[in-house]
């Protein structure tokens, strides 16, 4: 998919990623700023998330639950310096437990993701709109 939209399309755009996640691991690459965070939390809404979505940019990983009894773990690695930061969390545990996991910044970890991931390239057009390129 490579599709430009507005704020307005965040509910379509959500849903198709959700619709091509298979193995529910997605990272999402792009400058500061370009919207990952709220494009998270709109797929966030739409895996019916109870809890409040903030960005883990400190504490690494927020872990919320949806109404459906499943288990979404947002991570946001930009303060990540080395791997191993990653391994000494239980980076693997994480994607191991066939839950959701979004993942800000993921070429900071690159060494460690699971081969089976959809990735999201999202870039801020000078309209204000953003293009998605998903592969």
């Amino acid at each position: 998919m490579n599709k430009t939209y507005a704020l307005e399309n965040l509910t379509e755009i959500a849903l198709a990623i959700i619709g091509v996640a298979k193995n529910k691991t997605l990272l999402f690459y792009g400058e500061m700023g370009v919207g990952k965070t709220t494009l998270i939390k709109e797929i966030c809404k739409q895996l019916l998330v109870q809890d409040n979505i903030s960005s883990p940019t400190y504490s690494l990983v927020n872990e919320y639950q949806t109404s459906k009894g499943e288990t979404v773990f947002h991570f946001d690695f930009y303060r990540i310096t080395d791997e191993v930061e990653a391994l000494d969390m239980g980076i693997e545990d994480y994607f191991d437990r066939n839950q959701w996991c979004l993942v800000e910044w993921p070429q900071n970890v690159q060494n460690l993701l699971p081969l089976e991931t959809v990735k999201i390239h999202l870039t801020l057009l000078e309209s204000g709109q953003r293009n998605i390129h998903l592969k």
